[in-house]
């Protein structure tokens, strides 16, 4: 009769570490997981009091992280040393250890039963380990009824701190990358107040430079011209940066609205890639430009913005393609898509970094940056005008060889819907 009831007993602890374990491993809150723990522990080992010690990686001691709720807020406050304790011991040999008479045992670490005004008279302890490395101890601490723990106790309690264990370090892991996600979150909105500020306070001195510049340049003798051409163009260039960080603050402040009419494609491709003919002749780079005749490609969209787009992707072209190299920009229909190609010969980026080229700030290589110059602006602002009409912008590159940019942008406003949630499902 006793042996039935001591192997319905077992089987009903088991059954409540099976239904635990669905439990821990839909815990996410730590706090609440580990009260839960002990709970647990101390319930199926029928133990008077149960805790679990976390490693503090900066003390090299043992923390108590869950206790019962008389004793938690002293044991908060006390610290157990790796050396003379028993947790110390578990911890550091990653081997459980049980002391049926505790009183006098001077391997029970004695401070914290003088602070608590308690006394220890049978304690189990067994390691948390996670991928053979240990995380801390789990205690079960005087077994009721004068009992003495068992095998079965300890391999409960084992079978317990190897699901705690695991819950424990995924409870962690996903704290550690929510906390990622929160700074990276403050690092952008740092990153976004600066350009904000920046763009807005640079304006007005550079303006004056520029008109002041000018005006000199009108006045001053033949032999410093030069010099003053170097003051204007260098001024122009930091506009140019300035525009660039602007756009990207009104795109995050909601300031940017795409104001939709209809337009050429054609046309607005001839016009700009024509206006950068001269630049590209003076660098040596063969420019040709390919729309299909007699097809005006209209798009209902903002004339401006794509202009920004296509002026972005000619101008990173032209910057990292050397004298000889060539340059194309192609225009196509595809139902009611419009996608245009900007392809050169250049030094191609690499693979590594082209899934980033379009991120604010981002340069592929330092050196590239000390070369040519550019704050790693122009495709970050290039995808903004793109997304804000609801198109797809990618680029496709092989190092050495060169890059092929491409951007699509719906032609109506019933497209431009269509597309964005087929391009949000892709």
């Amino acid at each position: 009769m006793t042996d039935r009831l001591a192997i319905k007993s077992k089987s009903q602890r088991l059954e409540r570490l099976l239904e635990i374990s669905r439990t821990l491993s839909a815990t996410l809150d730590l706090k609440a997981l580990l009260d839960t723990i002990i709970e647990v522990a101390q319930e199926l080992t029928n133990s008077e009091v149960a805790s679990l010690l976390l490693y503090d990686e900066e003390s090299k001691e043992l923390r108590f992280e869950a206790s019962p709720g008389f004793q938690r807020d002293d044991l908060q406050l006390i610290t157990v040393p790796l050396e003379s304790s028993v947790a110390g011991w578990v911890f550091t040999n990653r081997r459980p250890m049980v002391i049926q008479e505790a009183r006098e045992d001077p391997r029970v670490y004695r401070e914290v039963d003088e602070k608590l005004g308690f006394v220890t008279q049978s304690i189990l302890g067994v390691p948390l380990i996670v991928k053979g490395e240990p995380l801390g101890v789990l205690e079960a601490v005087n077994k009721l009824d004068d009992g003495h723990y068992t095998e079965d106790d300890l391999a409960i309690l084992e079978t317990l701190a190897a699901q705690a264990a695991v819950a424990i370090e995924n409870v962690r892991l996903l704290q550690s990358i929510q906390n990622a996600n929160e700074e990276l979150k403050r690092l952008d909105r740092m990153k976004s107040d600066f350009i904000a500020i920046a763009s807005h306070e640079l304006r007005t001195p550079l303006g004056l430079i520029l008109g002041h510049a000018t005006f000199l340049k009108e006045i001053i003798p033949t032999e410093q011209q030069e010099q003053m051409e170097v003051i204007i163009r260098s001024a122009m260039r930091l506009k140019t940066i300035i525009e660039d960080m602007a756009t990207i603050a009104h795109k995050e402040q909601g300031q940017s609205r795409v104001r939709r009419e209809p337009f050429s494609m054609s046309r607005m491709i001839e016009e700009t890639a024509s206006s950068f003919r001269e630049e590209a002749r003076n660098k040596g780079i063969d420019f040709e430009f390919d729309v299909p005749v007699g097809d005006a490609l209209m798009v209902e969209g903002d004339r401006e913005k794509l202009d920004i787009v296509l002026r972005n992707l000619i101008k990173n072209a032209l910057t990292f393609t050397d004298p000889g190299g060539q340059i194309r920009v192609k225009a196509e229909g595809d139902g009611g898509l419009i996608k245009v190609f900007v392809v050169d010969t250049g030094i191609g980026i690499p693979e590594k970094d082209v899934g980033r080229v379009f991120d604010r700030f981002y340069q592929v290589e330092s050196h590239l940056t000390r070369k040519h110059g550019g704050m790693g602006l122009g495709l970050s602002i290039a995808k903004a005008m793109v997304d804000m009409h609801n198109g797809q912008i990618w680029c496709e590159s092989k190092e050495g060889t060169g890059s092929l940019f491409c951007f699509i942008v719906p032609t109506t406003q019933e497209a431009a819907e269509n597309a964005s949630k087929v391009f949000k499902s892709s």
